[in-house]
């Protein structure tokens, strides 16, 4: 299944309410796609469903926005990624709308947004993710986006993690996989 070239919404949502098979099929993405030759016909099997019906929810909810993307979360550090840093930045408010798009064009920005400073103590309020092979890289890239964006005065920070604690997506459904054979047996009926 193809939901590139205009399949997703605009972000937008849309006369569409989520009934029991909707959201059985969005608990079940949520953690991953099977790795098998045909994952939409695993999941239908699991969900009591065929393999169009799930294809066929799945391009709903994105035409409509409730689906925004599907993706991959990539172990970055099993491929080498060692080095992975939030870099933070306190840009000025009124400037923050032309320098985000700035910083996040770069390839190696992985994540990049705005949030909220926490005066007096926590400063910042942009926000980047670098992941590299190591920190002399990070740091390059770091100074990429100084020099390409004009932020050799914003003052800012450049955290690395020590440990990783946990990787994965986001979760909407807490439970979904216990939940999802539930659900599966109560749709087959």
């Amino acid at each position: 299944m193809d939901l590139k070239d205009g399949e997703f919404g605009a972000g937008v949502v849309e006369g569409l309410t989520l009934d029991a098979g909707d959201r059985a099929v969005v608990a079940a993405i949520q953690g991953g796609l099977p790795l098998v030759p045909r994952p939409y016909a695993a999941l239908g099997a699991q969900l009591g469903m065929d393999e169009g019906e799930v294809m066929d929810r799945i391009r709903r909810l994105a035409s409509r926005g409730y689906i925004k993307r599907l993706g991959v979360v990539v172990r970055h550090h099993e491929l080498g990624y060692r080095a992975n840093a939030m870099v933070v930045w306190d840009i000025p408010d009124e400037r923050v709308a032309a320098l985000g798009p700035c910083m996040g064009r770069f390839e190696f920005v992985t994540l990049c947004y705005r949030r909220p400073r926490r005066l007096p103590h926590w400063p910042y309020n942009m926000f980047c993710m670098i992941h590299g092979r190591d920190r002399a890289s990070v740091l390059a890239n770091v100074d990429e986006i100084v020099g390409c964006c004009g932020l050799h005065e914003i003052p800012r920070a450049v955290l690395f993690s020590r440990r990783r604690f946990k990787q994965r997506g986001a979760v909407y459904y807490p439970g979904a996989e216990r939940a999802g054979e539930r659900r599966a047996a109560a749709v087959r009926g």
